[in-house]
């Protein structure tokens, strides 16, 4: 039966397609914001996790709690400052929720969160489950202390389901319009050795795997949220390429030129992960986007027709 339901982060990329997903479904959204004259068509209540502030109306409110908040770790090069942000954002307003439940009367029944597949730092070949063991470069340290803040919520019995995100495609933003600029360009290539594997996931499967989580009183617990069929960056640039109509004209983008121009943050595509999906297929959820290829004609094929 519908409920009402709390997302933190709501305005990001996956926020505001699952706020449109729910509410299609019947149920009732709210958002924390920093800033609630902003969001006009939401109920909204305030909140500052920098500060530890809360509104106590908003725990009251929420049936579930999902919270997609953190600071964006493709958006800016990784300084110091900006590292120190991409952790904090996370485990901050864990934190804060954490605290509030503890503190104030609630009814909520189950706390969502992302993760990222990160976690498993670069993995070459081997096939990654939710229980394969885990790296300790920077994005897999921000993934182990996002998790730790998130399992506090089982101290209080409240059901936490953590699903690891792939690299979610949406034409809106995130990673795909950045990884089609240059292909449109006609000056797109493989980055790095190519080799790489991408675990993606289209974003209204992400939405629907958050929603089968409210939903299922089952789910608990670590899952993978990604496509059945990795693919090398190799295969997504080429890919890519043809669901645009563009040629790939350029031989591949070094290694060295990547660190570069990106630093440290060149990880995030230099490094790769083939992740299963095996755990969350299992829960009886059923992808609509299996293959890239479908994923991709989702968002470009109505341009060329």
């Amino acid at each position: 039966m519908p409920g009402k339901i709390l997302i933190a982060g709501g305005t990001g990329l996956i926020g505001v397609r699952l706020s449109e997903m729910l509410i299609d479904l019947g149920y009732e959204v709210a958002h924390l914001s920093r800033d609630p004259e902003k969001l006009p068509s939401y109920k909204t209540f305030k909140w500052d996790p920098q500060n530890g502030y809360i509104d106590a109306n908003a725990i009251s409110y929420a049936d579930y709690i999902v919270n997609l908040a953190g600071a964006n770790v493709g958006s800016d090069k990784w300084t110091d400052e900006r590292k120190k942000k991409i952790l904090s954002s996370r485990v901050d307003s864990a934190n804060l929720i954490y605290r509030s439940l503890q503190e104030n009367e609630h009814h909520v029944k189950g706390y969502i969160t992302p993760s990222a597949i990160g976690i498993y730092g670069n993995s070459g070949e081997q096939l990654m489950s939710e229980e394969s063991t885990y790296a300790s470069d920077f994005l897999a340290e921000v993934c182990k202390a996002w998790e730790a803040a998130a399992w506090q919520m089982k101290e209080l019995n409240i059901r936490t389901v953590i699903l690891r995100l792939g690299l979610v495609l949406s034409n809106k933003g995130g990673a795909l319009p950045q990884i089609a600029r240059p292909i449109k360009l006609g000056a797109g290539a493989p980055l790095g050795s190519g080799k790489q594997y991408m675990s993606w996931i289209h974003i209204d499967d992400a939405c629907r795997i958050f929603i089968r989580a409210i939903e299922d009183p089952q789910m608990e617990g670590v899952y993978n949220a990604v496509a059945p069929h990795p693919v090398t960056n190799k295969e997504f640039t080429t890919e890519l390429a043809e669901a645009l109509k563009r040629p790939l004209v350029l031989p591949k983008v070094p290694a060295f030129a990547l660190n570069l121009v990106l630093g440290e943050m060149s990880e995030v595509v230099l490094t790769g992960q083939r992740v299963s999906a095996n755990k969350i297929m299992q829960t009886g959820f059923t992808f609509e986007y299996n293959y890239l290829e479908e994923a991709l004609e989702s968002f470009y094929e109505k341009n060329f027709n």
